[in-house]
């Protein structure tokens, strides 16, 4: 009985692992995108992709049948939304000028392809939140709001 439980535990390991190594670049990829940190530094958002690998394999057996991939995205996305909104603003670049709903509902639309039904169902949101949000989010990426304008230098004054 023993041996029988130590062999299902090394086959569980061998396949979650299997997972990982296939699965873990793309998955950490958008944990990136949704801390909005840069990619060679990036611990927000490995340690958000290393909660929701671990969650994953604790409920391993209870998959069989389903996507692992579709859980550990729906995992992360959930873990994002419950801390982000406590954690530290994301840096910079395109993605950093939104706010983390925001972020989450742009990268589990565009980046993953998830649909709208989906990522209402895994938010608890309206449908048509999401459809505003993902509507807000992307008129923010086309369009970025212009900062100020450089001071003009005006005749007869030396720049300072």
């Amino acid at each position: 009985m023993r041996d029988r439980q130590a062999s299902r535990d090394a086959r569980r390991a061998r396949e979650f692992e299997a997972f990982v190594a296939g699965a873990a670049g793309r998955l950490l990829h958008a944990a990136t995108l949704l801390t909005a940190e840069p990619h060679d530094a990036n611990p927000r958002a490995r340690k958000l992709l290393t909660a929701a690998l671990a969650r994953t394999y604790v409920s391993w057996d209870r998959l069989r049948g389903e996507d692992p991939y579709d859980c550990a995205r729906t995992e992360l996305g959930v873990r994002f939304a419950r801390g982000a909104w406590r954690g530290p603003r994301g840096g910079g670049g395109v993605l950093g000028r939104l706010t983390p709903q925001e972020r989450l509902v742009l990268v589990l639309r565009l980046f993953e392809g998830v649909g709208e039904e989906q990522v209402a169902a895994v938010l608890g949101l309206p449908l048509e939140r999401v459809r505003t949000v993902h509507a807000r989010a992307m008129a923010l990426v086309l369009h970025p709001p212009r900062g100020p304008a450089p001071a003009a230098e005006l005749p007869g004054r030396a720049a300072v």
